[in-house]
């Protein structure tokens, strides 16, 4: 550990006495981490290479800047900027949600008209009806995480407090939650979308 850390430390004085192949060097052998952790954090695969790409970007033009001081410990740096521009990725987003195209896309389903005019508010609330009278079908436990899930907008996590059960119990529950409820909406011939 001490040795990676001591040739992190030469590699990036070598970079900021001027030569540019040392931070190649440092990219090349901190990559897999820094590029797998973004990985396991967004799950999309192009995300997470942009990510990637800033989080270099970001490293060079701070060494470039003479604010580097981290004393050798170029990866916990590296890492720290990496979690730092994944946070501030989820925070973007969840402000200005991106659209996944995906095989059926259409743009319509997304530039919906807000001002519903009476007969979609009529028709909303009698799918929203005829949904809550489905659920009372499932059985409870599945009954339960459902409704904690949407009605009463809960994390996994909070579910799995507020029920005593694992996250993982919770989440199959759901699922099940789901597929129970989907054949139920097939079998009762109910109509989600107009």
């Amino acid at each position: 550990m001490m040795n990676e850390m001591e040739e992190d430390r030469l590699l990036v004085g070598r970079y900021l006495a001027g030569e540019e192949a040392a931070f190649e060097k440092l990219l090349r052998k901190h990559k897999d981490k820094v590029f797998g952790y973004i990985r396991m954090m967004v799950k999309d695969r192009q995300l997470s290479e942009d990510i990637f790409q800033d989080v270099f970007i970001k490293a060079v033009l701070t060494m470039k800047r003479g604010q580097y001081n981290e004393e050798g410990k170029f990866l916990p740096w590296i890492m720290r900027i990496a979690h730092n521009l994944v946070i501030d990725t989820f925070r973007k987003n969840k402000r200005f949600p991106t659209v996944d195209g995906g095989l059926e896309f259409d743009i319509f389903n997304v530039i919906k008209d807000e001002d519903k005019n009476i007969d979609q508010v009529i028709i909303d609330g009698q799918i929203n009806e005829d949904l809550r009278r489905l659920i009372e079908f499932l059985p409870e436990e599945q009954k339960e995480v459902l409704k904690l899930r949407h009605f009463s907008d809960m994390s996994f996590k909070e579910i799995s407090e507020d029920t005593g059960v694992s996250i993982n119990t919770a989440l199959g529950r759901m699922r099940y939650a789901l597929i129970n409820l989907r054949k139920l909406i097939e079998e009762h011939n109910i109509i989600l979308t107009q």
